[in-house]
Order: C-alpha cells, then sequence, then structure tokens
C-alpha cells in the first residue's frame, strides 16, 4: 500500500484517527503547542505532537491545529477561545499520556457530553417513510392518498395493461 511508508505509518490510517476522545469543547478556535525540537526538556511534546496532534485534526475539523517550533524556552500549549480570550496550559516535564489526560480533562468533550450529542444525531423516525420498520405500514394510511388496492380495487384506466392497451377493456366493469 503507497500510503503505508515513512516513519510509524500507522498514524495515517482512518481507524487509528478514529479511536480518539480528543474531541475539544465548541468554544475553543485555536489549540497551539509551543516546542523546541532539540532540546531534552521538550522531547515527551515531541512525542505528544506526533502520536496525538493528527487525532486533534481529525476528529476537530474546525479547529486550526497549530505546531510553533524553536521559539520558546519551555513547553506549553495555548488555546484561544471565542471570546477572544486565551488559556496556557504548561506542559514541561509531563510525558505524552500525561498531556494527553490534562487536554482531555480541561478541554475536551465529557463522556456524558458525547452520548448526548450521539443521542441528538441520530436519525429521527421520518414521517414520510413507510413499510415494515416504519410508523406506517402501507401508503394508504396517509390521508388523502389512494386506498390501498388490496381492500378498494384501483380503476382499470388506472392500470397500465388496459391504460396502453395491452389487454382487452370491458365496458361492463365501469358501470
Amino acid at each position: 500500500m503507497p500510503f503505508m511508508k515513512g516513519f510509524a505509518p500507522v498514524r495515517n490510517t482512518v481507524d487509528y484517527l478514529s479511536k480518539s476522545n480528543l474531541i475539544l469543547k465548541p468554544y475553543i478556535r485555536i489549540f497551539a503547542v509551543h516546542y523546541n525540537r532539540k532540546q531534552t526538556s521538550h522531547l515527551e511534546v515531541k512525542d505528544f505532537v506526533f502520536w496525538h496532534l493528527s487525532h486533534l485534526q481529525y476528529k476537530n475539523p474546525d479547529i486550526q491545529v497549530l505546531t510553533i517550533r524553536e521559539l520558546t524556552p519551555t513547553p506549553f500549549i495555548r488555546v484561544w477561545l471565542n471570546s477572544g480570550r486565551d488559556l496556557i496550559l504548561d506542559v514541561d516535564r509531563q510525558t505524552k499520556d500525561e498531556i494527553h489526560e490534562r487536554i482531555v480533562r480541561c478541554l475536551c468533550k465529557t463522556p456524558e457530553e458525547l452520548k448526548e450529542e450521539q443521542k441528538e444525531a441520530e436519525v429521527q423516525e421520518n414521517p414520510a417513510n413507510f413499510g415494515r420498520c416504519c410508523s406506517r405500514h402501507c401508503m394508504c394510511e396517509i390521508p388523502g392518498q389512494v386506498p390501498c388496492p388490496s381492500i378498494v380495487p384501483v380503476p382499470y384506466t388506472w392500470r397500465g395493461k388496459y391504460k396502453f392497451g395491452l389487454a382487452e377493456l370491458d365496458e361492463s366493469k365501469y358501470l
């Protein structure tokens, strides 16, 4: 497979990206990670960016995700909110898992919120649908529709074989 190239190609698979729980709250607009690549105190933040930043980008397409490198003496995460205020998380000397847990706890939606959104997003039954698994079994149950042909016979002029001359019309059936 051509997309399975590079270092840790599993990060690019949809299965890996969809298993994340990094769904940020709706009032977050920009998520920026500040770190240096070559300093030893920044290595865990670099690992966080390597393994989890793609999750953030995949699960939050409306949020701008930035990585700002080589400009800061200590690593931190800065988040801008809708109100124009910003929030700074100091992630110095934390492991990538600790950083992940802290972001989930502080900035992400709770499992209860996710379940509630999932219930709201479920497709409500469309009243226009009919059939075995719907509220109406047949189209004839809707007011203003033609009655069911199994109960009231359809006039011969409405049937295709009589309309297009494929069957003989019996005039006595019209009376």
